[in-house]
Formats: structure tokens, C-alpha cells, sequence
């Protein structure tokens, strides 16, 4: 079946980690709903409607990521829809399971909580879409149709792709029905064998735990992972990562590439993620190219075990939740032994120089930290050149569509940093900072 996956008005609020990419591109559980929905329909025709400014930068991250039989996406054209019947879906949502086919007709509509999640529209009503009122529109066409409740739940906030990724990567293991325990008598193995799957091309050296006890584990191709490391389910660790003398707890997913040591406990690392060090990261998010230097840790629960308060762009929201970690954007790089507040939430390209105190939870985008005190005077040309450098090092490239996005970044973001520092040195008046 052909679908088009939307981002609707509420995109925003997945900053900082959606900043860079698509709401449907973030992580729960094994990997993104796109990705999800292309092994429903493999070889199907299907397109996106995005933020205009991630427009460029998708194409190229799609064209480089397509496999063999993949159609390239119609992305924000939406003549795509005029050529046959085709399931739109919400980029927000996260099913619980597959669509059944004949739940999907011309007089249904899924809905969460009176959002609407999924519907398939004719080619004759999708000639009345259009992009500035997109989302306004199809919710017309679907108050005419049976509202069906659907699986899952629509992601509101970054904290909850991190708090239902325990349970989605339970659901992703079961869903391939593959387990493949290595003949490898070194590695210990907890729980039941058909509980975890380790990819052949996997190297796992000796004196390695792998329990499953709580939950599955599945580790993939050309993942190595280094003597004295123990991996809690339930946890995926995606291709070419690396793991070196972790102590991995469960509901963790590691993305491709990542370089991982030290404690990490029920926290998504996207991708190209550098923590190659000790230091504790808790029920986070981080985005790809970050790196987070030694002893670099992150507080996930307050002293008076009360609900989290998190800054998204500035604005204090409540995630109802004791246990929040950091949310870290794309290129943000840490020193050495920097401490992250309980909730803190980190923007693009901002460099975290510590001073011995905790650092600030609200650090926009671009902006740097020294010595506990915000500023925004790093250079944007530094910080593009040096992620130019750090993704050379991993033979990838900044390309010149990416460096594009970010400066696109860099002037909407211009207002939160003006707000922080105006915040920031207010504070420091206060307490008669020098």
C-alpha cells in the first residue's frame, strides 16, 4: 500500500532532538517509524510532508540510506496523492503492532485521545490538501469517518520516546520472531536463549553477560563489544556499534556506529554517538554526533524524588515523571567531567566546557557553557568546521545541504538564546556574579 507520513503543528515540541530531522526519523524501540512502516509495505511508493528547512537534508539522508528495491520518497509534493488510494499517517505515532489491512478502508480513521493517527484517503480528496492548512483539512475529511481507536501512542514530548522504549523493544524483538544465541562458550548468558539474538557478524570477546532475564537483547552486525561489559534487556545494539567495558541496563537502545562505555541506563543514543568513556547517562536522548567527554553524567532523579521539570526551548513543562534525564542535540559536544541537572535539555552544536558546578538544564542551541556561566560568542563557522572534522573522522561528511540546515538553525534559534542569556545574566545579578 502506498502511505505519505506527515509532521503535524506539534512538531516543535520534540526539540531539541527533533531539530534536525522529522519527528518520524526519532528513535523508540529498534528504530523510527519510517523505517517501521517500509517493512509493513516493503517496495511501496510512499512520501512526507516536513518542515520546509528539513526538506533538503531528508532527500539526501534518504538517497543515502535507501536499500536495493526502495523507491525514492515524494517529499512535500503532494500531487504524490493524487495518483491512487494512499494511507496518510502521523509521524508522532507509535503503534503497537501492524495495521491489519482491513482496517484500512476509505471509511476509517484511527484515532488516540481524539488525535488522529492514521487514515487512507482518494485520490479525489487529497486534491483539496495543500500544505499551509494540511493538517486542518485531512482532520475534516476524517470527522466523515469511523473513528477507530489506534494502537500505541502519538509522542508529545522527548521524555516519551525514552519511557515507552523498554516496552517498544520488547515488541520489535518478538515482532521478527528470530533469536540467534552465538556458539561462543565465553559469553554468559542469562534468562532464556530465545530471548536474545547476536548477529554472527557480531565479535563479542570474553568474560561478556548478556541477560535477559527482564527482557530480550538483540545485537546486530558488525557490533563488537569488549571484554567485562554486561548488556540488560531488554536492549538492542544497532550496527557497527562499539561497546567498550559498559555496563548496559535495559530499556536502552544504541544507534549505529556509536561508540559506548561506562553506565547507560534506559536511554535511546540515536546514532554516531561518542560516549567512549565512564560517566553515567541516564534516561536520555542523544543525537548523532554527539560526544560526550570522560566522566561526562547525567542526573535522572531529584533528591525529593518528585516529577521532572523539564525546559524545552526555554518553557519549564511538567513530564509527570521522577526519572528524566538530558536531551541532547545534534554536534553538541561536552568536556571533560560535565554535569547535567536532572532534565536538563541541550540544543545543536553547543560546546559544554564545565567549571566544577552543575551545569545549566536549559543550554540553547549554539550557545557554549564556561565555568557554569551560558554564553553565546562561540563562532557558528568553528562550530560547523568542527563538525565537518568529527564526521571526516568517521569517513562521513557534512555535506552542503546539512551545513545549509544548520545556519537555518542557527537564526531560528536566535530568539531562545537571546532570552536564555537575558535570563542567565539576570541570575548572575542576582547572586552579584562577577
Amino acid at each position: 500500500m502506498r502511505w505519505f507520513v506527515f509532521e503535524d503543528s506539534t512538531a516543535a515540541d520534540l526539540a531539541p532532538i527533533a531539530l534536525a530531522r522529522p519527528v518520524f526519523e526519532l528513535i523508540c524501540g529498534r528504530e523510527g517509524l519510517r523505517r517501521r512502516l517500509q517493512r509493513w509495505f516493503p517496495a511501496s511508493a510512499w512520501g512526507a510532508l516536513v518542515r520546509p528547512w528539513l526538506a533538503e537534508t531528508y532527500a539526501e539522508t534518504c538517497a543515502a540510506t535507501a536499500t536495493h528495491g526502495q523507491p525514492a520518497p515524494a517529499i512535500n509534493r503532494l500531487r504524490f496523492l493524487h495518483d491512487d488510494v494512499t494511507l496518510i499517517i502521523n509521524g508522532r505515532w507509535l503503534p503497537e503492532g501492524r495495521l491489519r489491512p482491513e482496517e484500512v478502508t476509505l471509511d476509517n480513521a484511527g484515532f488516540i485521545d481524539g488525535h488522529l493517527a492514521w487514515m487512507a484517503v482518494s485520490p479525489e480528496e487529497a486534491r483539496v490538501l495543500d500544505e499551509v492548512d494540511f493538517q486542518d483539512v485531512l482532520l475534516g475529511i476524517a470527522s466523515n469517518r469511523r473513528a477507530i481507536t489506534a494502537s500505541g501512542f502519538l509522542a508529545g514530548r522527548p521524555w516519551d520516546l525514552v519511557s515507552n522504549n523498554a516496552a517498544q523493544l520488547a515488541r520489535d524483538f518478538h515482532d521478527e520472531g528470530v533469536s540467534h544465541v552465538p556458539h561462543q562458550p565465553h559469553v554468559q548468558i542469562l534468562g532464556a536463549p530465545e530471548d536474545v539474538y547476536v548477529s554472527e557478524l557480531a565479535r563479542i570477546d570474553p568474560y561478556v553477560v548478556i541477560d535477559a532475564t527482564d527482557g530480550p537483547v538483540s545485537i546486530d552486525r558488525d557490533v563488537q563489544i569488549q571484554s567485562f561489559t554486561r548488556i540488560a534487556g531488554p536492549c538492542h545494539v544497532s550496527a557497527g556499534a562499539r561497546i567498550f567495558r559498559g555496563l548496559i541496563s535495559g530499556g536502552t537502545t544504541i544507534g549505529p556506529q556509536c561508540r559506548i562505555g561506562g553506565e547507560v541506563e534506559e536511554s535511546i543514543l540515536h546514532g554516531f554517538v561518542n560516549k567512549y568513556h565512564e560517566g553515567f547517562l541516564g534516561h536520555s536522548y542523544v543525537c548523532p554526533w554527539v560526544n560526550l567527554g570522560a566522566i561526562t553524567t547525567t542526573s535522572d532523579l531529584k533528591s525529593d524524588y518528585s516529577a521532572v521539570r523539564v525546559p524545552l526551548q526555554g518553557d519549564f513543562i511538567d513530564s509527570g515523571l521522577s526519572k528524566v534525564g538530558s536531551f541532547i542535540g545534534d554536534h553538541t559536544k561536552t568536556a571533560i567531567d560535565s554535569m547535567f541537572n536532572t532534565g536538563t535539555s541541550v540544543g545543536v552544536m553547543a560546546l559544554v566546557l564545565p567549571g566544577g558546578r552543575l551545569l545549566p538544564r536549559h543550554i540553547p542551541s549554539f550557545c557554549n557553557v564556561s565555568f557554569g556561566s551560558l554564553a553565546a560568542d562561540w563562532p557558528l563557522e568553528t562550530s560547523i568546521e568542527t563538525a565537518r572534522i568529527a564526521m571526516n573522522r568517521r569517513n562521513q561528511e557534512l555535506t552542503p545541504a546539512a551545513e545549509r540546515l544548520f545556519r537555518t538553525l542557527h537564526t531560528q534559534t536566535q530568539n531562545e538564546r537571546q532570552t536564555a542569556m537575558a535570563l542567565a545574566a539576570q541570575k548572575a545579578a542576582s547572586r552579584g556574579d562577577r
